[in-house]
C-alpha cells in the first residue's frame, strides 16, 4: 500500500477525473446516514480500517512485531469506540503455525463483541500477481487460524508496471483473485483498489477497475487526498470507481489516509499532518457526496496506528 500513494500522487497530476453527473439509487442499508444514540449529532463516516501489526512477542516467534495496540481487547476497545463494522486485520504467511492462530482467534471474537460485523484477513505481497498459488497458500492457512469473515486483498503490481503493462497485471490479478476463491469457499474475496484503475482503459473495453470488480465481492477504492471537494479531492477521485462498482453490484467503501506525508507521497495526500477533527468533517464530504450510490459502504481509514496518532494530538 505504501508504493502506491505515490503513484496515486503521480497519476493526479496527469488525470482530470471528471464528477458523473447521476448517481444509483441508494439500496443498501450502509448508505443511510445514520445518527448518534443520543441524537445530537451525526455518526462519523469513518466505518472501517486497515489494521497492519500483530502483538506476537518478536523473540517468540520472528514475524511477531511486539504492539500492544493489537492486543484483541484493545483492538476491541478501539472498534467500539469508533463504532467500526469492518476491521481489515493483517495476516502473516502460514498464520495457522506458532502463537498467531490463537491471537487471531481472540481477535476475531473481541472484535466481533465489540460489533464489529466483518473481520477480514488482510494480506498482500506484490508477488502473489506472479504465482497466484502463494495467495492461495495465504488464504487456506489464514482461514485455519481463525474464523475470519472475509479475505482481503492489498496486492499492488502497478506500482512497479509500467502503463502498456497494466492489461496483464490486470490478467494475474484475476486469476489471483478466482485461485484464492477456490480455496475460500463461502468466505468472500476483496480487494484494495487506487482510484485510478477507473481512468484507465482495457484493450477489451471498460476500465482496469471494471475487469477487476467481477472477481470480487467487495473493494476498498482508495483515493488518498486530504480534502474532499475539488478536481483532485477524494470525490472526484472516487466517483468513477464507486460508479462502476454499483453498476455491478459489489459493495464498496473509500478508502482515506493517516500516515505521514513522507509515508504518503506528500501533504495532500493524507490527513497525517492534519488533524482528527478535519478527517472527520472532510470524510462526513464524502459521505453527503457518495452515500446516495448503491452499496456505498462508508470510509476505510489507512491505518490503525496512524489513526491513533492523529487522535492522540
Amino acid at each position: 500500500m505504501r508504493v502506491r500513494r505515490l503513484k496515486a500522487a503521480i497519476a493526479a497530476s496527469v488525470l482530470t477525473v471528471a464528477l458523473s453527473g447521476a448517481t444509483l439509487a441508494a439500496t443498501s442499508p450502509a448508505a443511510a446516514v445514520s445518527t448518534r444514540t443520543d441524537g445530537t449529532s451525526p455518526a462519523s463516516a469513518i466505518t472501517s480500517m486497515w489494521a497492519w501489526g500483530n502483538p506476537i512477542d518478536p523473540a517468540v516467534d520472528a514475524r511477531g512485531q511486539g504492539m500492544p495496540q493489537f492486543e484483541p481487547q484493545a483492538l476491541a476497545s478501539f472498534a467500539a469506540a469508533h463504532r467500526l463494522r469492518t476491521v481489515y486485520l493483517s495476516v502473516p504467511w502460514a498464520a495457522d503455525e506458532g502463537p498467531f492462530s490463537a491471537w487471531l482467534t481472540e481477535a476475531v471474537s473481541a472484535l466481533h463483541g465489540a460489533g464489529v460485523t466483518t473481520v477480514a484477513a488482510l494480506g498482500g505481497d506484490g508477488g502473489w500477481a506472479d504465482d497466484p498459488d502463494l495467495a492461495a497458500t495465504w488464504t487456506s492457512a489464514a482461514l485455519r487460524a481463525a474464523p475470519f469473515d472475509a479475505i482481503q486483498f492489498d496486492v499492488e503490481p502497478w506500482v512497479v508496471s509500467s502503463d502498456s503493462e497494466l492489461p496483464a497485471v490486470v490478467a494475474k490479478l484475476q486469476t489471483m483473485y478466482d485461485r484464492a476463491k477456490a480455496v475460500a469457499g463461502s468466505v468472500p474475496i476483496g480487494a484494495d483498489l487506487p482510484w485510478w484503475l477507473a481512468a484507465k482503459p482495457q484493450p477489451t473495453g471498460g476500465t482496469a477497475f471494471d475487469a477487476l470488480l467481477p472477481h470480487l465481492r467487495s473493494v476498498a477504492i482508495v483515493a488518498f487526498s486530504d480534502h474532499a471537494a475539488g478536481s483532485d479531492g477524494i470525490v472526484a477521485f472516487a466517483k468513477p470507481a464507486a460508479t462502476a462498482a454499483a453498476a455491478k453490484r459489489i459493495p464498496f467503501t473509500i478508502g482515506v489516509e493517516t500516515d505521514t506525508p513522507e509515508v504518503a507521497g506528500g501533504p495532500g495526500a493524507t490527513f497525517g499532518d492534519d488533524s482528527a477533527a478535519l478527517l472527520e468533517s472532510e470524510t462526513a464530504k464524502v459521505r453527503t457526496a457518495l452515500s446516495s450510490i448503491r452499496g456505498y459502504g462508508g470510509v476505510t481509514v489507512e491505518h490503525l496506528l496512524s489513526w491513533q496518532d492523529l487522535l492522540a494530538r
